[in-house]
């Protein structure tokens, strides 16, 4: 028999609740997020013969490496070894009561960013171990196969995550409304924290205490509010203030655009009104006729002069700036001199990137117009990417580069750049009020020979 402490009773009591179909459990090391979610699942499988549940985490080769390792510990430890078996080349656990558990790697690849391999899954639940390592796509996708035979055993649609603390979808849409007391009514959060749990080694415990401060705080503590990214430019809160900071004035109109590179990625256009972002266009695939169209649509609903509109002119970009006559913007290009002197950036994209996160990290920017929840979820993904890099020979400040993104979320960090590059205005200004300001001050010396 598998003793269940307090803190697993309470996520048990939620997986039970017929009005509660998403529950996420964890917080910290050791709390038996993996045994709860493996124990949950040997349970459900007994109790309903034939249906088919998930076991999932962001790489197939570290789930079995690990939540299915303890899947094998608690079933020998409950004596069912003889009730499945597992069908490695397959990846499913097959009850001889006709129950399945079927293993999925859940890693957002560039090749299917719509998670088209999980198209024909019907499941009757799932549990996601180590959710924080997938992206809020992958768990509403996972969500949304939760259909197999449900009214047969009148059963709640039910997916079950554990997590350690960090600043990603679940510190937004479970943790911080959690301690708001805002959580959506079908959804739970439980924290559990390693001295939750009795049967931990005492010198466990003390292992967690001898961490890094930053490791410590998340696995010991269980602080969700602590940053454990040196290299990270914002305040995660900051970059969730972005939908909510009305306060930002309306100003001068500009737009950006970010042009799909050799026609791959996502093309993204921003109308600008100061820092306040009122209209947009995404396009998943798209031609520059079309983007060009949608440019010149903005331009003329919103007066904008082409002196105030910029696109990515890397890559086919090139030609949208040629034939609309806008403004270039060339990621690698130099930084801008402010005030005629240099700036210790490696390139003008690293320059816009330190601009950009000071303006969010001083609530100055807003974005107004009607965006999904998707495009949220991207968006505030991409600009946690915001990070410095390693500096290059010349000392020079750099962001974490384009490729590296691509490898941590999959896809290419287009919200971000778009974003970015409104800063190249204020940077202009900059120079253009230096310049000014310089032939008033000649002026002035000049006059003063015949005064």
């Amino acid at each position: 028999m598998i003793q269940l402490f307090d803190k697993q009773l309470e996520a048990v009591y939620y997986l039970r609740h017929s009005e509660v179909n998403e529950v996420i459990y964890g917080g910290a090391a050791g709390g038996g997020k993996s045994a709860l979610g493996c124990l949950w699942l040997i349970e459900m499988c007994q109790k309903y013969p034939g249906s088919r549940w998930l076991m999932g985490r962001s790489k197939l080769k570290t789930l079995k490496e690990t939540t299915l390792n303890t899947f094998f510990q608690l079933s020998s430890k409950l004596g069912i070894s003889n009730q499945f078996e597992y069908k490695s080349q397959t990846g499913i656990i097959e009850f001889h009561n006709g129950s399945q558990i079927i293993m999925k790697d859940l890693f957002l690849y560039p090749s299917d960013p719509e998670f088209d391999s999980l198209g024909s899954l019907e499941i009757t639940g799932g549990f996601i171990d180590e959710v924080s390592q997938i992206v809020y796509k992958a768990w509403q996708i996972v969500k949304s196969r939760i259909r197999y035979r449900l009214d047969e055993f009148d059963l709640t649609p039910k997916l079950f995550g554990s997590c350690n603390p960090s600043k990603k979808w679940v510190y937004k849409h479970f943790y911080q409304p959690s301690v708001e007391g805002s959580l959506k009514p079908y959804r739970a959060f439980i924290q559990a924290l390693p001295t939750d749990n009795p049967y931990l080694p005492k010198t466990y415990l003390q292992s967690l205490l001898e961490l890094d401060e930053n490791s410590k705080q998340r696995l010991y503590f269980g602080n969700w509010d602590y940053d454990d990214d040196p290299s990270r430019f914002c305040d995660y809160e900051r970059i969730l203030e972005i939908f909510k900071n009305d306060h930002v004035a309306l100003g001068e109109r500009y737009i950006t655009c970010d042009v799909a590179r050799y026609g791959s990625d996502k093309a993204i256009i921003l109308v600008w009104s100061g820092w306040t972002v009122i209209d947009y266009k995404v396009f998943s695939k798209s031609s520059l006729t079309e983007i060009q169209d949608v440019i010149s649509h903005f331009r003329s609903t919103y007066k904008i002069t082409p002196l105030n509109v910029i696109a990515d002119e890397d890559g086919v970009g090139g030609g949208v700036v040629d034939n609309l006559r806008i403004k270039g913007f060339v990621n690698n290009s130099r930084p801008i001199k402010i005030q005629g002197k240099e700036q210790n950036y490696n390139n003008l994209q690293s320059q816009c990137a330190y601009g950009l996160a000071d303006i969010i990290n001083r609530g100055q920017i807003y974005f107004k117009a009607s965006i999904s929840e998707q495009y949220q979820e991207d968006l505030i993904e991409e600009l946690g990417q915001l990070k410095t890099y390693k500096q290059d020979e010349d000392g020079k400040l750099q962001i974490l580069p384009k490729d590296k993104i691509k490898e941590y979320i999959g896809r290419s960090p287009d919200w971000r750049d778009v974003l970015l590059m409104r800063y190249y205005f204020e940077l202009q200004r900059g120079t253009t009020q230096a310049a000014t300001h310089n032939r008033k001050t000649r002026l002035k010396k000049d006059l003063s020979k015949f005064l």
